[in-house]
């Protein structure tokens, strides 16, 4: 991971660097991004690759990331070219997008672990009516009769067990309160949200990478961060019980298994929570970003669609390298499809 790391320094100093409100570049266009910081390794990998190759010369493209929420928000505004994220508009907040009709393009599935510190314990298997008891409290101690039932044979500790979530609005807490919801019905008592009314004892991390800060900072910690984050953290992370009854690690090839058969709507919005099959890793989270039906910009428009092009095709290639998955063969050529109808003066 530390060509990510490499990666992730170069892109913040040039997006320091870059004067605020640029267009154009020796005569190609900088395309401004934030929002998910979920997908924001993905966003990091294939910007660095997209510089050196040829569809990408004379384009610059920087992602700050900041959460789902944020993203939405700067996208209505029309603060920034695009935005990405985990959770779609509400239909309210759709009408407010100051840029008019826009698009859905999605670009990447990954796993959301359960990341935990618990020293002396290497691995571990929760089941979703174990996890939402402990990250809404009804759970305390590590060695909860509970968790020792998912955990036959394995020591675990009297340890108090912290809670770590995001402090800010974000897809990713949206999709793992969404899987409590859809897998934990009877034990989940929080709801849904970019946002929830988190425990007071709980502690807040900013970003994916904030709560990753957290669990890997503290013995008896427990957090939701999505996979290529856990990864670079060098956290460990449990096995989770999925529809099918099978234990099941996070990883490349079961999120791919968790996005076989999904249903995708005339938006290519969809859902791969709690997916059916034995293989299938039951958190896997999908992402979008979003572009604007009619660009106002020759340059930048030109360049968004070389862009998102590159994501849907050569990029789906570095995906697995930082654990996370392409989406299926079919909904990359529908998400092509909708790339097209994206109008340049």
């Amino acid at each position: 991971m530390k060509r990510l790391a490499t990666i992730r320094l170069g892109l913040a100093m040039a997006a320091l660097l870059a004067p605020a409100g640029c267009k154009k570049k020796e005569g190609g266009a900088t395309l401004n991004g934030s929002g998910a910081t979920f997908q924001k390794a993905a966003q990091e990998i294939a910007i660095d690759a997209f510089a050196r190759a040829d569809a990408g010369k004379g384009i610059t493209v920087n992602y700050a990331g900041g959460g789902s929420g944020k993203g939405r928000k700067e996208f209505a505004d029309g603060v920034v070219d695009f935005a990405c994220t985990d959770a779609p508009y509400k239909a309210e907040e759709a009408a407010t997008v100051k840029g008019g009709e826009f698009f859905y393009i999605p670009n990447v599935l990954g796993a959301i672990t359960v990341s935990y510190r618990l020293d002396g314990v290497d691995k571990l298997q929760l089941s979703a009516a174990t996890i939402a008891k402990i990250f809404q409290r009804a759970i305390k101690k590590w060695d909860d009769p509970a968790i020792a039932a998912d955990n036959p044979g394995v020591t675990l500790p009297g340890v108090d067990i912290v809670v770590a979530r995001r402090s800010d609005g974000s897809g990713t807490t949206e999709n793992f309160t969404r899987f409590l919801k859809l897998a934990a019905p009877d034990a989940w008592t929080l709801g849904s949200g970019s946002t929830v009314a988190w425990p007071g004892d709980t502690q807040a991390g900013n970003g994916n990478n904030g709560v990753a800060q957290v669990v890997k900072s503290t013995n008896g910690a427990i957090g939701y961060v999505d996979l290529s984050d856990a990864a670079e953290n060098k956290l460990r992370y449990a096995a989770v019980k999925n529809q099918s009854g099978k234990f099941v690690a996070p990883d490349a090839a079961s999120v791919t298994a968790a996005g076989d058969g999904i249903a995708v709507d005339d938006k290519l919005l969809f859902s791969a929570l709690d997916a059916k099959g034995d293989a299938a890793y039951p958190i896997t989270a999908q992402s979008w970003c979003m572009l604007y039906a009619k660009q106002a910009d020759p340059a930048k428009g030109k360049a968004v669609k070389a862009y998102f092009k590159y994501l849907l095709t050569d990029g789906q290639a570095l995906l697995p390298q930082i654990n996370f998955a392409p989406i299926p063969k079919a909904l990359q050529e529908k998400a092509l499809a909708q790339l097209e109808k994206v109008q340049v003066p």
